[in-house]
């Protein structure tokens, strides 16, 4: 038979790993997604589930709709979130990447502590930009039960938050918000006298420019073959504000900002730390970090897919501060 006479065949079946081995081995999402389970607990999934040309049942991840749907069944199955919702064109998080980030500074804390990772409201964490989507919050209460105060420069995104916290049992009492009156500022304005936090956690706006951020929205359409179905202008599928995506001079400029507050202010975080999504951006975050003088830093690499990132992770505490630290939290776990 001539080659042009030949029938297409099926598609090979392809080896799909049972679990996604480069997510930390905490987090809930190393297996692949159980939709059976995921659309018993959110049935309105199910507008949005179908078999894709491999044969799995999946969603289309760039239709903002069914990622949010996905995310909503995650939530409750995963994590005992009842009702969530964010604001039209809101940043929808990737859960698993998420998750990954607080699995990864809960065994920092555990590795300074000396033990296991401390668990309980004594655990305080200060999560700069909560979003409108409150996703370490829920993460972080549910799985081990730390006291949240997320900060924001958006009134929208934290009236969005305040109302999954107030829907949820599991988040009232745990998380408090407030607003971040300055959009130039970090830390600066938002921290009360005599507070101090174990953690400090941040996602820092990816992008330098809202031009920046719809190209790369453009290369991922590409990337999907979306680009020329119908004639449709390309979307961002996970959403995002102008605060969520972009800030002048990008992560960089913002992370470096975060290190010069965070000197002074050295000891009302035991950890400072930040997603870093470019490494590119790193030589210019640790030459800051020497410059100020901090006691220690460590990065941690983390993998979601084909996605490489990593967590930067900086204390001013010298070892007396430290064991300082061990002993207060000993002494409250006691006591719970």
């Amino acid at each position: 038979m001539r080659p042009s006479q030949r029938k297409a065949s099926a598609p090979a079946p392809r080896s799909v790993p049972a679990e996604k081995t480069g997510l930390h081995p905490r987090n809930a999402h190393r297996a692949r997604y159980d939709f059976p389970r995921l659309l018993a607990v959110s049935p309105e999934l199910a507008a949005y589930a179908a078999k894709n040309v491999h044969g799995d049942v999946s969603v289309d991840f760039a239709d903002p709709a069914a990622v949010k749907a996905l995310n909503r069944a995650l939530l409750q199955l995963h994590y005992g979130i009842a009702q969530w919702d964010i604001p039209p064109q809101y940043l929808c998080p990737p859960i698993p990447g998420r998750a990954d980030y607080l699995h990864y500074v809960a065994d920092l804390l555990a590795d300074c502590k000396g033990g296991g990772v401390p668990r309980g409201d004594t655990v305080q964490v200060l999560d700069i930009g909560v979003g409108a989507n409150c996703i370490y919050p829920i993460i972080g209460r549910h799985e081990y039960g730390w006291r949240f105060v997320g900060t924001d420069i958006d009134t929208q995104a934290l009236a969005s938050a305040q109302a999954i916290v107030d829907g949820n049992p599991g988040l009232r009492g745990g998380v408090e918000l407030r607003l971040q009156a300055s959009p130039t500022a970090i830390l600066d304005g938002v921290l009360l006298d005599q507070e101090w936090f174990d953690l400090c956690i941040c996602n820092p706006p990816f992008h330098a420019s809202e031009q920046e951020a719809t190209a790369s929205t453009q290369r991922k359409w590409r990337n999907l073959g979306k680009d020329k179905a119908g004639g449709n202008s390309p979307v961002l599928n996970f959403g995002g504000q102008a605060g969520e995506l972009w800030c002048e001079g990008g992560e960089e400029a913002f992370i470096l900002r975060m290190v010069e507050e965070s000197s002074r202010q050295p000891t009302r975080c035991f950890w400072f730390t930040t997603l870093v999504s470019k490494a590119a951006s790193l030589p210019a975050i640790y030459r800051a970090l020497e410059q100020v003088g901090v006691w220690d830093s460590r990065t941690m690499e983390m993998t979601q897919g084909q996605k490489q990132s990593r967590i930067v992770a900086w204390t001013f505490c010298d070892e007396r501060q430290q064991n300082a630290w061990r002993v207060l939290r000993r002494e409250q776990a006691g006591q719970r």
